[in-house]
């Protein structure tokens, strides 16, 4: 069985060294893969120089940036071309535990789409991104909760894609590759709706770790705690969230659940964190998902 990970980075280069070091200590690992965004901060230079001396390290420098989709969906379509039968997908932020991977391979044949805890590499005993526990509406944001509620050590049926996650070859060669016109946020968990939808068995594993710096106000809670919302101070991220997540919905959950993530949008930035123009720029973005244009998040790029 031939392990492959593939890390998507981005002008990020001190948090990149440490990763591939990191998977360079990783037993159980045969191939690293790096997919370059285009970044400007000498990444390009310094993998051709760290490649030269490690035989198990290739990079591919892309001429623009794609995003993490586009990343993801390249770099997950060169690891089946290296003939990879598991594909580690990590963005270059996260930091796994040395024993991560051999935690994770125990569930090599039983699983199609799983993955580790992501913990706040600060604070370890937090969740980074909360998670929606199964058969309820319950949410888990610390690390504890999530090792009550697993079953056998897994949490069945929830995951934080792209975050340490493993995927199949069988898999991908029946849903295909992540959406790369997504560019960045949703690409991820439409790859896990896919699975889903195709039956992939997807789980959490308790007891792997990626650590990852704080999200920030990922999760803030609104309607006096009933509920949170993903906000970001980045209009990009805004942007992006607003359509992806627009398209997600419609696409696998119906118009209902649509018409209220719009209901907590409105709210969230009429009442939790006024901000009327961020309503404006994420209803124009939803309505450019609905109507299939992919392109608006360009103005918001810089360089």
């Amino acid at each position: 069985m031939t392990v492959v990970a593939v890390v998507v980075t981005f002008n990020r280069l001190p948090l990149l060294t440490t990763l591939v070091e990191r998977l360079g200590e990783t037993t159980g690992l045969d191939e690293v893969l790096v997919v370059d965004n285009a970044s400007t901060d000498g990444t390009g230079e310094w993998l051709a120089r760290t490649g030269e001396g490690r035989d198990d390290l290739r990079s591919r420098v892309l001429t623009t940036n794609t995003g993490g989709a586009g990343g993801f969906h390249e770099g997950l379509a060169w690891a089946l071309e290296r003939g990879a039968d598991l594909v580690w997908l990590m963005d270059d932020d996260g930091l796994p535990d040395v024993d991560c991977l051999p935690v994770l391979l125990r569930h090599a044949g039983d699983l199609d789409f799983w993955g580790p805890v992501v913990v706040d590499q600060d604070h370890p005993e937090e969740l980074v991104f909360p998670i929606r526990l199964p058969g309820g509406i319950r949410t888990a944001h610390r690390v504890a909760e999530v090792e009550a509620a697993a079953t056998d050590g897994l949490l069945a049926d929830v995951v934080i894609p792209f975050n340490g996650v493993l995927v199949t070859r069988a898999l991908v060669e029946e849903i295909g590759l992540p959406r790369e016109e997504f560019f960045i946020w949703g690409d991820d968990h439409e790859y896990r709706l896919r699975a889903e939808r195709a039956g992939g068995r997807v789980a959490t594993v308790a007891g792997a770790r990626v650590r990852h710096p704080s999200v920030g106000d990922l999760g803030t809670p609104m309607m006096f705690g009933r509920t949170t919302y993903n906000h970001s101070p980045s209009e990009l991220k805004a942007y992006c969230m607003a359509r992806n997540n627009t398209v997600n919905l419609r696409d696998y959950r119906g118009w209902a659940h649509v018409v209220a993530f719009w209901v907590k949008t409105v709210w969230f930035y009429s009442f939790t964190r006024r901000d009327p123009g961020r309503i404006t720029l994420s209803a124009r973005a939803a309505y450019a998902g609905l109507r299939g244009d992919f392109t608006g998040h360009r103005r918001f790029l810089r360089g």
